[in-house]
């Protein structure tokens, strides 16, 4: 029944998910909240790691998410859940599409997408800050507006950005430098 249900959850969530493996975020926090399959710090350490292994984030995340609910099987069963949709509607389009390519109507529908998919992202943007640099949790128990902050997250976003956008020298190196630095220091100060 796990295999079912997860085979659905991500089937759902790659059906909706338009506009990449980013916009598959708040259906991952849903999945989260719904399911207790994994919490929500722990979808912060997918992104994380998604964001530094090949391949599709999304991909890499549905792939995680089976494999800690029910292993091998459960990573193959949910990251082939979140790919049916586009492999059958990628199908379905490539075979229409050269008919009504031409249409206003389609480039309308293409261009309604947009939106769409700029909505997720920006939810997702919003939930990666909510749980990378906030923590409502503590902020509910004190009710100190200080403490709603994660300052030691909020400094360290802040010398990434100054020094991927600020320091000339520093900009033409490697993202994956900047993951390892990051990487270490979370390690060091217990992030």
């Amino acid at each position: 029944m796990i295999f079912l249900r997860l085979f659905f959850e991500f089937f759902k969530t790659g059906l909706f998910a338009v506009g990449g493996g980013m916009a598959t975020l708040p259906f991952m926090y849903d999945i989260s909240t719904r399911t207790g399959w994994f919490t929500h710090a722990m979808l912060a350490d997918m992104v994380a790691v998604s964001e530094s292994t090949p391949g599709p984030i999304g991909v890499n995340m549905a792939t995680y998410v089976g494999f800690v609910t029910a292993g091998i099987p459960g990573a193959v069963i949910a990251t082939l859940g979140l790919v049916t949709p586009s492999v059958i509607i990628i199908l379905l389009i490539a075979r229409a599409l050269k008919a009504f390519r031409s249409s206003p109507l389609v480039d309308a529908g293409f261009y309604g997408l947009r939106p769409c998919s700029i909505g997720l992202i920006a939810a997702a943007l919003f939930l990666v800050i909510k749980i990378a640099l906030l923590n409502p949790a503590l902020y509910a128990e004190t009710g100190r507006l200080l403490d709603l902050f994660d300052l030691k997250a909020i400094v360290l976003a802040a010398v990434l950005l100054v020094c991927t956008r600020g320091v000339k020298k520093l900009k033409g190196l490697h993202p994956i430098f900047f993951i390892l630095a990051s990487a270490v220091v979370g390690v060091v100060f217990r992030f």
